[in-house]
């Protein structure tokens, strides 16, 4: 089934194209329709085509480490999937199935090369839009990185944790050292020069029972305040290793887009010098 140039506009890969390109483009992708349930590629398959996502709803599974299915994305309406193994020529890494009827543009290899052959701008075009997506994407992994694991701890801080960890604050400064010691030398001198009138003579035993009181709560409050860092060192790793490996996602997709378009234009800027050769 043919395809509108008009349908094209709205995929971000062919956004600067202009009508002309979007016209030869549009002469060579084709429109497919697919079933609910239907599996439009699966794991393993060799890599031939790519498809841009216009109507309906599209799921893109992957096995994990532990070989359960999960969701890699739901492509909306101008995204493609499949696109980054069809350039590489490669098996395909994910599993795509229509969820409702859905309608998408199938793009090959020889597409792209019939659309730079025709039109050698509309390679650095499509360049351009991927070198947004790459700052695009830097922004999200600097983003993401400076996100702060204390942040996502407040949200669900109960008013006992903040209690706990202002207790461990106040109890671990220079603050709490000096009235310490400032109130037990004045205790301890008063009740030593009122002798038998002190209320508490040596050797001090109120004392030492307000003591072991202080040393009783603060202690398993403190233990609480410990186990709140070690939750946030915990969050902290976690969002670490998620960002790199979505970070390492991109990148490679993004890699592999950008050869093919410097192999395309390479062998188009080729082809136009031998072309331009003085026939003998």
């Amino acid at each position: 089934m043919a395809c509108n140039k008009e349908e094209l506009k709205h995929v971000p890969l062919f956004s600067l194209l202009d009508d002309e390109e979007l016209a030869v483009l549009a002469a060579q992708v084709e429109m497919r329709e697919f079933a609910p349930k239907q599996r439009i590629y699966k794991t393993g398959e060799l890599s031939e085509r790519a498809y841009v996502m216009l109507e309906g709803a599209v799921r893109v599974t992957l096995l994990d480490e532990d070989g359960q299915e999960v969701t890699f994305s739901e492509p909306h309406h101008g995204d493609i999937f499949g696109f980054a193994s069809m350039l590489d020529h490669t098996e395909h890494k994910t599993t795509a199935y229509a969820v409702d009827s859905s309608r998408c543009i199938e793009v090959d290899r020889n597409d792209l090369s019939a659309l730079l052959a025709a039109k050698p701008q509309s390679g650095i075009d499509m360049l351009t839009v991927l070198a947004r997506e790459i700052h695009q994407t830097q922004a999200i992994v600097r983003s993401r990185s400076a996100k702060s694991p204390n942040e996502l701890i407040d949200e669900e801080e109960t008013v006992g944790a903040r209690i706990a960890d202002r207790v461990a604050r106040f109890g671990g400064s220079w603050t709490f050292i000096i009235i310490f010691i400032v109130t037990l030398t004045v205790y301890t001198l008063v009740n030593i020069i009122l002798r038998g009138r002190a209320w508490d003579p040596y050797p001090f035993i109120l004392l030492n029972l307000f003591l072991s009181m202080l040393a009783a709560i603060q202690a398993p409050v403190i233990m609480m305040s410990q186990n709140r860092q070690d939750t946030k060192d915990r969050v902290r790793s976690e969002l670490d290793f998620e960002v790199n490996r979505r970070a390492e996602r991109e990148v490679q997709e993004l890699g592999r887009r950008l050869n093919f378009l410097s192999e395309q234009m390479s062998d188009l800027e080729e082809r136009t010098r031998t072309d331009a050769k003085p026939q003998r």
